[in-house]
């Protein structure tokens, strides 16, 4: 989800109505597992089982996504959360820490943690107004855990020998993303910096860093991509967003060049290499609203 201001964002978390089943489990590597999401306001997760305790790659967007994430972990191993790694601070990737990994160690990069504690901070004031509706019809509500430790550039966690390898984008999706490596597993849990065959929501970032960051990640040894949402990817999938991001940055960069006006660059962009990219207009994720937020990128620049 793309956040423009945290109050409004935290006012669509909490009335939005979302639609509750069961997810999927994929198993990946070894002891590593794919939770996909099967709702489009809550994120994927990546989990990595060891011999003493499970660490978990984003939780969902809130107590009741979190609760449908940890009864997946628990249909495999009862063993305690001891890491949590958020890949960046939107509700609806952390939105179930407290009830995923209650006394788990927390891991994201400084930006997200401060945005992080401005949520729950935002979250307790709004739980001290009255609400006008009946608390039966509440919606769940977020429980967030701000990170306990950071990553300035990349913290290595070894899960029974098993690297896994947290690296700092920097800013890209938003502005301050993680990703996690799973080397002995030939896996990347990237957050939402990428979507498998669909527009990105964009956040305050850098599109031209996101691409170096794609570019990154696809040096590494990798057979198995897991999307900040929808299914898992191949590296094939993986490129074509790669490229698809990188297209449309350079489009938009030669537009703004060239003197043509916000309003006019969608009308100028060539789109068809990605006819099949799902659009989500409601996200603010459409090829329009990711040109936009180029653009208004390099007029910071200047």
């Amino acid at each position: 989800m793309r956040l423009r201001a945290l109050p409004a964002v935290l006012a669509l978390m909490l009335s939005a109505t979302f639609a509750y089943a069961a997810a999927r489990v994929e198993k990946l590597a070894g002891n590593l597992y794919a939770y996909v999401s099967d709702n489009d306001h809550s994120s994927n997760s990546t989990f990595l089982v060891g011999r003493d305790s499970i660490l978990v790659v984003d939780t969902g967007l809130n107590a009741a996504e979190g609760q449908k994430l940890l009864a997946e972990i628990r249909k495999i191993s009862p063993l305690p959360i001891a890491f949590i790694v958020n890949t960046h601070y939107h509700p609806d990737h952390q939105g179930g820490n407290g009830v995923v990994g209650p006394h788990a160690v927390v891991i994201s990069s400084p930006f997200t943690r401060e945005r992080t504690l401005q949520l729950i901070e935002q979250q307790q004031k709004q739980q001290q107004q009255p609400s006008p509706a009946p608390a039966a019809a509440a919606p769940p509500r977020p429980s967030f855990m701000a990170a306990k430790e950071t990553v300035g550039q990349k913290l290595t966690i070894y899960m029974d020998g098993d690297p896994v390898e947290i690296i700092a984008a920097g800013p890209a999706h938003t502005m301050g993303d993680v990703y996690v490596y799973f080397p002995a597993q030939q896996t990347i849990a990237t957050g939402d910096l990428f979507m498998n065959n669909s527009c990105p929501a964009m956040d305050q970032g850098d599109a031209a860093n996101w691409v170096h960051a794609l570019d990154l990640m696809a040096g590494l040894k990798v057979e198995h991509f897991v999307p900040g949402h929808f299914d898992v990817a191949t590296q094939a999938g993986f490129l074509q967003f790669r490229d698809y991001l990188a297209d449309l940055d350079g489009q938009v960069e030669k537009l703004f060049r060239a003197g043509v006006s916000a309003e006019d660059i969608a009308g100028h962009l060539e789109m068809s290499r990605y006819q099949s990219f799902r659009q989500f207009p409601q996200f603010h994720a459409t090829f329009a609203d990711n040109a936009a937020t180029i653009y208004r990128q390099l007029k910071q620049r200047q």
